[in-house]
């Protein structure tokens, strides 16, 4: 009984008010890396040297370097630049472009996946390069990439837990603030546990449904 007006007072209300932010922290991300992610991709499969050159270095820098890293730097590092910003727009900035960065393996390796034969064969028809990339190369790249940037989206569910490190206090921020007040760490952090596996549940639920919506039929998937 004790247990549950404890769940009922304290962690459901804290829990709320941190899923809150962890929510608004996760769809600016979310939108924002994957374009990032299609532009990088796009330019690391059909720029010219330089373009390429400079793209690579981002994946790189971005995918080698960790996220927590990364966080810190955005809020600690750039005061000494006399550049501030607050919890949020560092976390969002952070995750933003460390999730660009993956999205944009997985858009390279979907449009380098297109056969030459068909751009060619879209040149000689008279395709200008918009119509090529807009009508052949965004339809089929957009599909095949769709399974690792949903993947990649999944993964910022749970990387928006790192958020609490710069002091943005969203789902784990709040638990771990209940957690040190209580010394219930057992519970309140298997209920975390609980919340995120829901949140992760509902995101591949809804990106399947997306996967399901593009697949081409007889295509994509084939029937044993």
């Amino acid at each position: 009984m004790e247990t549950l007006l404890f769940f009922q007072q304290e962690v459901i209300p804290a829990f709320l008010k941190g899923l809150r932010v962890s929510i608004l922290l996760i769809l600016p991300s979310a939108v924002v890396g994957l374009m990032i992610g299609t532009v990088t991709g796009a330019l690391r499969a059909y720029g010219n040297r330089g373009v390429r050159l400079v793209a690579d270095a981002y994946a790189t820098l971005f995918r080698g370097i960790p996220l927590v890293v990364q966080l810190f730097m955005w809020y600690f590092g750039l005061p000494y630049f006399n550049v501030y910003l607050n919890p949020f727009a560092a976390s969002v900035i952070g995750f933003s472009l460390c999730s660009g960065a993956y999205h944009s393996e997985y858009v390279r390796g979907a449009f380098l996946s297109i056969k030459r034969g068909q751009l060619s064969a879209a040149l000689a028809l008279g395709f200008t390069r918009l119509q090529m990339v807009t009508a052949i190369l965004l339809p089929q790249g957009f599909r095949r990439a769709l399974p690792g940037c949903g993947n990649e989206l999944i993964y910022l569910v749970k990387y928006s837990s790192l958020a609490y490190m710069i002091t943005c206090i969203e789902l784990t921020g709040e638990a771990k603030v209940l957690a040190s007040m209580t010394f219930r760490y057992t519970e309140i952090f298997f209920a975390v546990g609980l919340v995120y596996l829901g949140l992760v549940t509902f995101a591949s639920w809804l990106l399947q449904l997306v996967e399901d919506r593009f697949t081409v039929p007889g295509f994509e998937h084939h029937e044993l």
